[in-house]
């Protein structure tokens, strides 16, 4: 019989190894250039669509995070690019590789800015796509994708092209094919992308924070839910002016 402690086990063994990769300076390349873009005024764009999409709030706009963040999402086309709503109603339009060049058109990026993609598949077309436009445009690319998974499966960009292929940077989720850790009634049960991913991003965030602090203050949020900690938050926020992509 399955319990939680075979899944803590599946989970607890992939942060471990996780956290062990960044004490080895495995996340260094990565921590750098965040730091490196933030300290000359950039901004870290983060994208991740389905639940890839919760690395991207893990990262942007949170208590404890960077605030020169900004969290990018299929939905913005409509909230923020004039499509129509209906263009929301379909799970596959993570697939489409068209969506991609609409959607960069929405960032508000500057040369020394970096973009982070997270995709446990790595392969659809939004996705790569992504990541094609911001090459395109110069940025640094830093992917988190399971590499087992997207290694096993083909690309649906019409570049042949997986995230992995294209990011400067490659972190691995350590996600399992098919993203599952247990079984079930033949079922595959445990799903473990999110959790590696929000310690991943976290970690990051972490790196990156110790790496400013050796010659500034970072600009890092405190809960907006403290005392004083909202008004200093817009303080900060009001830096970058409207580079920040802000919403309910």
């Amino acid at each position: 019989m399955t319990s939680s402690a075979d899944f803590l086990a599946q989970t607890t063994s992939r942060l471990e190894r996780i956290a062990a990769l960044a004490d080895e300076g495995g996340l260094d390349r990565a921590t750098t250039l965040l730091a490196d873009s933030i300290a000359a005024g950039g901004i870290v764009h983060v994208f991740g669509t389905g639940h890839s999409e919760a690395f991207a709030m893990e990262v942007a706009g949170r208590a404890g995070g960077l605030i020169p963040t900004n969290k990018i999402a299929l939905r913005d086309l409509v909230l923020r690019g004039g499509e129509d709503r209906s263009l929301l109603g379909s799970s596959l339009l993570e697939r489409d590789p068209q969506i991609a060049e609409k959607l960069w058109a929405l960032v508000p990026a500057s040369p020394q800015d970096v973009i982070v993609i997270a995709s446990n598949s790595g392969v659809n077309g939004s996705i790569v796509g992504f990541a094609l436009q911001a090459k395109e445009q110069g940025h640094p690319v830093i992917a988190v994708t399971s590499l087992q998974h997207t290694a096993a499966v083909e690309p649906k960009h019409p570049s042949g092209q997986r995230l992995s292929e294209i990011a400067d940077v490659v972190i691995d989720n350590l996600a399992p094919y098919g993203d599952t850790t247990l079984e079930v009634a033949g079922l595959g049960v445990g799903a473990v992308s999110s959790l590696t991913a929000a310690f991943i991003a976290q970690l990051l965030t972490l790196g990156t924070v110790e790496k400013l602090a050796q010659s500034s203050e970072p600009p890092v949020y405190i809960s907006a839910n403290t005392p004083g900690g909202h008004e200093r938050n817009l303080q900060l926020e009001a830096v970058y002016g409207d580079r920040l992509i802000r919403g309910a």
